[in-house]
């Protein structure tokens, strides 16, 4: 009978099932445990996470640039204390929170870091009371900086040569017969502007000058373009303050404009240095050439010789005036003055009777390629210096359209204004503009690459 027994016990199944669950239930409980702490760690840590990235957003808002790294510090911190309150079960939270700047504080980068322990729902199947997460998070941002720009704009007689090669033909064409060409009559390009045409015996109709001729004949001349490509700048410069949401003054990427023409003897005032663009938008109408009396008089009591462009007496006189008095130029920071760009718009060529000249003289005349010497000086104080190179025309050595006065004092030096001109500006600042070229487009072009590079540089 025992035996009996012990064969049916040894044949029987029924038990087995209960012994493979008991078996089964250990590491079944283990793997769900770990997966709930697993899946709550997650879920804590993506909650820390999002208050990394709160926190270092919170440093680098456009209200927060303008406050020091100290105050971006404090409100990193308290950003992250407070939306890290929405995480629970976390225990040695430990937040590390680092603010640089750089570009004269122009520039400022946040990183926010954290350490922690998830507290573990079945630590005595883990082994462990808590599994430790961490996370990084960083914002940067740039705010644009201050900029005072101080355009200079050359509106001797040279600069009133057609903007286009068909305005030149049709000048050209209408004065070649001029009675004061005499036998040989080449015709003059240029529209000067003339109060007494009469003297010059020019043969236009009604006694005309060429300036009013060039009206006449509806030839636009790169005066007339300058004026409007001036006005035209200062639309492009409010457009980008508004894509900046800036509100002059008082807040960051702030633009003011000056505007002055030089001639001769020095500068003279279209525009003070405003930040209300609308204001130097309307000066700007008013930016002619310069009206003479007639060929080599400044005025009929004046007999100059047409030394009309004093480059150099200008570069001084808006370093030394209204550039010195608005403050030296600084970082364009919230906690410096402005950046300061002086704008330059000429051809290129001096032409006076005062100061050192490599050129022969004609007379007392000296006309040679503009010295770079205050463009150094500028540029050595922090000035970013852009200009705007209206290229010289080289005329024909002979026939229609040739001068004899180009011929013999600026041919012999026409190589050198171009790159005089490039060598006054600073990296990245020049740009040239032949005849048919878009002076309003080259202005808004060069306005934007020296934004750009006030902020890089800084």
């Amino acid at each position: 009978m025992l035996a009996d027994l012990l064969r049916r016990f040894s044949r029987s199944r029924e038990g087995n099932v209960a012994i493979t669950f008991a078996l089964a239930l250990v590491p079944a409980i283990f793997l769900i445990g770990m997966g709930l702490d697993f899946s709550g760690a997650i879920q804590k840590r993506s909650k820390l996470n999002a208050a990394a990235d709160a926190a270092a957003l919170a440093a680098v808002t456009p209200s927060m640039m303008a406050q020091s790294a100290t105050a971006a510090k404090t409100a990193a911190t308290n950003m992250f204390s407070a939306v890290a309150a929405g995480a629970s079960g976390v225990t040695n939270l430990n937040p590390s929170i680092s603010i640089n700047s750089t570009g004269s504080g122009l520039t400022r980068t946040a990183v926010v870091s954290y350490t922690a322990g998830s507290v573990n729902n079945f630590p005595n199947f883990l082994g462990q009371t808590n599994w430790s997460i961490s996370g990084t998070s960083t914002a940067t941002a740039t705010t644009p900086p201050n900029i005072d720009f101080y355009l200079l704009l050359d509106n001797s007689p040279s600069m009133d040569l057609p903007a286009t090669s068909a305005g030149i033909t049709a000048m050209i064409t209408a004065t070649k017969n001029a009675p004061s060409n005499g036998a040989n009559a080449n015709g003059c390009a240029f529209a000067c502007h003339e109060s007494n045409p009469s003297a010059d015996n020019l043969g236009n109709p009604n006694g005309i000058d060429n300036y009013q001729l060039a009206i006449n004949l509806g030839v636009t001349t790169r005066m007339q373009n300058l004026n409007s490509a001036t006005q035209s700048l200062m639309t492009t410069a409010t457009q980008m303050e508004q894509q900046n949401n800036v509100s002059c003054p008082g807040s960051q990427g702030c633009y003011r404009m000056a505007i002055y023409t030089f001639n001769t003897g020095g500068i003279n005032t279209i525009q003070t240095l405003t930040s209300n663009l609308t204001t130097a938008q309307n000066s700007a109408k008013n930016i002619d050439v310069l009206l003479v009396c007639q060929n080599n008089y400044l005025s009929c009591n004046n007999n100059n010789n047409d030394t009309d462009t004093d480059f150099s007496t200008a570069m001084q006189q808006i370093y030394n005036g209204p550039m010195t008095t608005n403050g030296p130029s600084g970082t364009g920071s919230s906690t410096s003055t402005p950046q300061q760009v002086l704008f330059l718009v000429s051809d290129g060529v001096d032409d006076n009777n005062s100061g050192t000249c490599n050129q022969p003289l004609d007379g007392t005349r000296c006309q040679q390629p503009v010295s770079t010497t205050w463009c150094t000086t500028m540029k050595n104080k922090g000035i970013l210096v852009a200009v705007l190179y209206t290229s010289y025309l080289p005329l024909p050595a002979s026939g229609v359209g040739s001068n004899s006065w180009y011929n013999q004092w600026i041919a012999p030096f026409q190589s050198q204004i171009g790159p005089n001109m490039q060598s006054c500006a600073s990296p990245g600042l020049f740009f040239q503009v032949t005849t048919d070229g878009d002076i309003t487009a080259a202005m808004q072009t060069l306005f934007q690459q020296a934004v750009a590079t006030a902020r890089l540089s800084n």
